[in-house]
């Protein structure tokens, strides 16, 4: 029989790293902003000074390629559960929030990352290779 863990306390914060360069994706962060937070949102460039700063643990050239969320304790959410643990902080969409982690909710959520995630790929321009930043603002957009 597996051993259970302990789990070390509810998520109180979550910080979202989006692409400031994405126009989708500065939407989405007014829209996030806008929204009644059960779980307050910080809303941080990726790849900026600030993201390096608060989570030099990262690999940040990631955070670039796919949406990334770190709670409070920790956890790393990235691409289909960085969109649903978002919605989840919300107070309007938490109920969808996990409606999108059943079988049935699965595909809906994953189909909208890899739409959001194409339509990026048209929208931003890529950063180099290897580089240690990229063209995010340093506070945002």
């Amino acid at each position: 029989m597996p051993h259970a863990v302990a789990w070390p306390g509810p998520v109180r914060r979550l910080t979202v790293l989006y692409d400031a360069r994405c126009p989708l994706c500065v939407h989405l962060r007014g829209w996030l902003q806008r929204q009644r937070q059960l779980v307050p949102l910080d809303l941080v460039p990726a790849g900026s000074a600030e993201a390096r700063r608060r989570f030099p643990e990262l690999d940040h050239a990631a955070t670039l390629q796919e949406i990334t969320v770190v709670g409070d304790l920790g956890q790393v959410y990235r691409e289909t559960a960085a969109w649903i643990v978002c919605l989840w902080a919300l107070a309007k969409y938490r109920a969808r929030a996990h409606w999108l982690t059943t079988p049935a909710g699965r595909p809906f959520a994953r189909g909208t990352v890899l739409a959001a995630a194409r339509y990026r790929s048209m929208a931003v321009p890529p950063c180099a290779p290897g580089a240690r930043e990229c063209a995010a603002p340093p506070g945002g957009a």
